[in-house]
């Protein structure tokens, strides 16, 4: 790697680890706010635990020699003691550290207000290495999805930054822990307004701000050929999902907010993720369109199917991530269906998508329950009305009067 790529590759990996803060203003932003620093701890204790384990076995686990393996032998480097003196090595395993705690983080939203920090921690330990470790071999460490073409002699699958390995994995993890948790107390549509709208913002601009390092951080390994393409559709996907969610906020509210476009940028990213380089400009406009009116529609099935995703996490990354990762059989360059290809692309990315949510969704469901039956995963209904920042942290976030 010369030293143009590395100091790319630098970058990229500090804006992408700047995302997980992002996420914990974006959250922080939406939850009340006596449990703002318990929704930004989330994130934070996902960045110290996903980090640690990562470097311990997580990064031996996420490539495996044969596409039939399951995941790395987590022991095959433990602690890359034998990577120690690769440079290129040791950058490209933190960068894909970055990815791995971001994923963990995104979960945290489907919970807020009513989890226990230790279950939480212990989930996302657990959870990292029995799902997100082993999906990150199988999409982009020479497992069976990223070896499918080959496998099957359909169009290989595309997931050029994490449609299904970040965010329907996220997605369908944030399901099941919602579920698992149950309702919070006097949940119903309008339950909450956000508690502080700036903060809200400000994490979507964070997010927004290291989504190009997300997105085009890997294109040191391609010297950075198609690095164009990756910036300007990052950009004009989230734009146009800004207006897509818009336009549904407008007709159906009758206002269009803050929220609703800082909610909108994060859909237009998550859509774009998995098509960053494989769509033309203006199909990536489309796509963000699309996006953005789609979530924006999606985040009322939790009222209409009694499940409580606190932040939306299930109507933003999962449907997001499966909009991006399915429209590519219709549009990707060269193989969509509407773009000189046939069905196949479509199939080859909608046998990823579901097997990646039918697996995160059964792991997180059976983890989750075992943590919520033995030492229990969410606080006493008396810690959520007092409010779970002091009952489990000790802490306010705002201390507006000093004795």
């Amino acid at each position: 790697m010369d030293t143009g790529n590395i100091a790319w590759a630098l970058t990229a990996t500090a804006l992408v680890l700047f995302m997980t803060p992002g996420v914990a203003f974006f959250y922080g932003g939406l939850v009340k706010a006596k449990s703002v620093v318990s929704m930004m701890m989330m994130s934070f204790g996902a960045l110290g635990l996903v980090s640690v384990l990562w470097i311990l076995y997580g990064f031996s686990m996420s490539a495996v020699e044969s596409p039939w393996a399951f995941a790395g032998n987590p022991f095959a480097d433990f602690g890359l003691s034998a990577l120690a003196t690769d440079n290129e090595g040791l950058v490209g395993a933190t960068y894909g550290a970055t990815f791995a705690i971001i994923t963990v983080a995104l979960i945290s939203g489907a919970i807020a207000d009513r989890a226990k920090f230790g279950a939480w921690m212990i989930f996302a330990g657990i959870w990292s290495t029995l799902v997100y470790f082993p999906v990150a071999a199988w999409v982009w460490g020479g497992g069976w999805i990223f070896s499918w073409g080959d496998l099957t002699g359909l169009p290989g699958v595309i997931d050029y930054a994490g449609g299904t390995a970040v965010h329907i994995n996220a997605g369908a993890a944030a399901l099941a822990l919602a579920l698992v948790l149950g309702k919070r107390i006097g949940f119903q549509k309008g339950i909450q307004k956000p508690h502080n709208v700036p903060l809200v913002m400000l994490g979507a601009a964070i997010l927004w701000f290291g989504w190009f390092g997300f997105n085009a951080g890997a294109e040191w390994l391609n010297d950075l050929q198609n690095t164009g393409l990756i910036v300007i559709n990052t950009l004009g996907a989230t734009a146009a999902a800004i207006i897509g969610w818009l336009i549904i906020e407008k007709i159906k509210d009758g206002k269009a907010t803050s929220v609703g476009a800082a909610s909108g940028a994060v859909a237009g990213l998550v859509a774009i993720t998995p098509a960053c380089a494989n769509l033309a400009p203006g199909w990536a406009l489309v796509l963000g369109v699309v996006a953005g009116a789609v979530c924006a529609l999606a985040i009322e099935l939790k009222f209409k199917m009694g499940f409580d995703d606190s932040l939306d996490v299930v109507g933003i990354h999962l449907v997001g991530g499966l909009i991006g990762t399915l429209y590519l059989g219709l549009f990707a360059i060269d193989t969509g269906l509407f773009t000189g290809g046939d069905l196949g692309q479509l199939a080859s990315q909608a046998v990823a998508a579901i097997a990646v949510l039918l697996y995160s969704f059964i792991g997180a469901l059976v983890i989750g329950f075992v943590i919520q039956k033995t030492i229990g995963f969410r606080i006493k209904n008396e810690d959520e009305v007092a409010g779970v920042d002091t009952t489990v942290h000790g802490e306010e976030g705002y201390a507006l009067v000093n004795d």
